[in-house]
This record gives C-alpha cells, structure tokens and sequence, in this order.
C-alpha cells in the first residue's frame, strides 16, 4: 500500500506550472490570493502541515515553531535567502529546512547591472521627463550622467551573484574590486581580474560604484553604516539587490538628500515594502520593488527546487538544498 500523500501549505501564489506539479505530487493547499499571510495564518498552516512552503515575506521565529505542534517536519523554502526563519530553532524542534540556492544568480546579477546604468546614466530622469511630455530636444548639456567604463567597482560579497556581476560588469570596461569574508582562490580573481580588499573602510573610500551582495545576518546588518557611507566619494553610488538590512537607509537617505553621495540604485529596503518617503522623493535615486530576481524562468526553477526537496523528503532521503545551522 503506498504511503499517504504530504499534506502541503504554499503561502503565497507560485507561477501556475508550479501550482500544477506540487497538486499532483501532494495533497497541497495552495494560496487563493497572492497576499501574504497573517502572523496567525502562518501559524495555523504550521500546525496543520507536514511541510510550509513560505517566502521572504513570512517571518518565522522560535515563538511561531514552538507552537507549531507535532505534525510539520519540513520548511521548504521559495528562494535562497531563510534570513526570515529562525533556522537553529527549526532544527532543533526536528524541523528540516530547505531553499533554493543558485536559481537567481544571473537574474540578479542582470538586475544590479541595470541599477547601476540606470542611475549613472540617468535613465529613469529622462523616462519620467519623456512620460510627462514634457521634452524640448536635444540639448548638449541635458541629462548628463556618468560612464562606466574604466570606473571602479566595489562588491560587498563575492558569492554567486558577487561573481556573475563581476563578469557582467567587466564586459561594460569596469575595474573590478571585492570586499569577502574570505578571498577567493587565485584562478578566480584571475579569471574575474578582480582585486581583494581585506579593509572594507579602504575599499569603499576608493571606489565608483558601491554593489551590496551579501546576505543579511547579524554580522552584516547596517555594515553599510553612517560612518561607513561617509567615507564614500561624494561622486560615488551605491546599489542593493541583496537586502535592505545591510545599509543604513535613514543615514544613507540623509546623505543622498545631501549631495554627499551621488546617488544610488536599491531593490530592497530595510524595512520590507515600508520605505522612507523621503528616500522616495530624491531624482538621484532609482527604487525597484524587489526585482531581482523577478524572471518567469527563475522563478519555475525555483519552484522546481522546493518540489524536489519536498519529493526527496518524501521518499525518506535528506533534501538536497538541505540548509544547516551555522553554515549560512
């Protein structure tokens, strides 16, 4: 007699070939509408599920899982970032959690390449200029921005996403340099022609283009602080497509506001969807509502992943994207 189905609860609309695949493999209770869960919803769906399928929008701590019962044994998360799970705790309740690592990188990659054109050239200035019909011509001296090309930048985590922007934004003519909990083996700045900092303070000082790409932990949260940002070059601009949490968005704000940083490109914010309304009245400033890794493809691949974690487990082995404690 086969074993009975896992009882599934997806929190958030997935893309429809996802949905499909996950009704016919488990007994899946898949989310009407694309708004996320309640604190309380999320907690009844952890008690009545064998695994939770969240995203980064559902925050879960040691409270939430201690009272999650008996019956959940897995988090299968949808997306490489499980900053927003309280991983040790799960684990140590005998809940296994899973992600998505590797999925987005090129997405994301192609996305941080973007924020910076976008800001050094101005693009979004003359979208909204364009839009508003209020174009005159041409003009010698109008919307002027930046090049690239021969400009220094700095990646803050040189992980997946750190090594595909370093490749991308060689092709444009950029110096590339790296700040690294570790330094990367010597093929690999070879082959990136890229130069380790072992001084944050020093690297950011000296660079064009600032490219956040580091998970957020409680090492790296406001690593970007205000003295940090201060020692920026006033010509410089900074990108985020990694998490808010990692800059200090009131102090980076103050700075923007002030021409002490010349502007800067962020798809996330340190407060989740809650941002400074003065941050979002700056012309020097390009927001994006967390993008990043916003592609039909990636996403499918994605949820390609959480099924074969799930399946995996199912059958009694341990996930392949099984997350451990003290390794993130």
């Amino acid at each position: 007699m086969p074993a009975p189905r896992l009882s599934v609860v997806v929190t958030r609309r997935l893309p429809e070939v996802v949905e499909t695949r996950m009704t016919e493999l488990f007994n899946v209770e898949l989310r009407d509408t694309d708004e996320r869960m309640t604190r309380d919803e999320l907690s009844d769906a952890m008690r009545r599920a064998d695994v939770l399928v969240p995203c980064i929008t559902d925050p879960i701590d040691a409270n939430m899982l201690a009272q999650a019962g008996e019956k959940l044994k897995l988090i299968a998360n949808f997306g490489a970032g499980v900053d927003h799970i309280d991983v040790a705790s799960a684990r140590q309740r005998g809940v296994l959690v899973s992600n998505t690592p590797g999925v987005v990188t090129d997405d994301t990659a192609d996305m941080t390449m973007a924020l910076i054109l976008a800001v050094t050239r101005r693009i979004p200035e003359g979208l909204a200029v364009m839009q508003a019909g209020n174009w005159k011509g041409w003009s010698p001296t109008g919307f002027m921005g930046g090049r690239i090309g021969g400009k220094r930048l700095g990646i803050l985590g040189m992980g997946r996403i750190g090594q595909a922007l370093a490749k991308r934004a060689r092709a444009f003519g950029m110096q590339i340099h790296y700040h690294n909990r570790k330094r990367l083996r010597p093929e690999i700045e070879d082959d990136l022609e890229a130069t380790w900092w072992e001084s944050l303070d020093q690297m950011v000082s000296r660079m064009d283009v600032i490219s956040v790409n580091c998970p957020h932990t409680p090492s790296t949260f406001h690593l970007m602080n205000a003295r940090r940002l201060k020692l920026m070059k006033p010509a410089a601009v900074i990108v985020n497509t990694s998490r808010g949490e990692v800059i200090d968005e009131n102090a980076l704000t103050r700075m923007l506001r002030a021409g002490e940083i010349a502007g800067a490109g962020l798809d996330v914010f340190e407060h989740g969807h809650e941002i400074n309304p003065r941050l979002r009245e700056l012309p020097n400033v390009v927001l994006l509502p967390h993008m990043g890794s916003a592609t039909l493809e990636g996403r499918v691949e994605m949820g390609e992943k959480v099924i074969i974690n799930i399946k995996t487990f199912a059958d009694g082995h341990r996930p392949p994207d099984l997350v451990v404690p003290g390794m993130l």
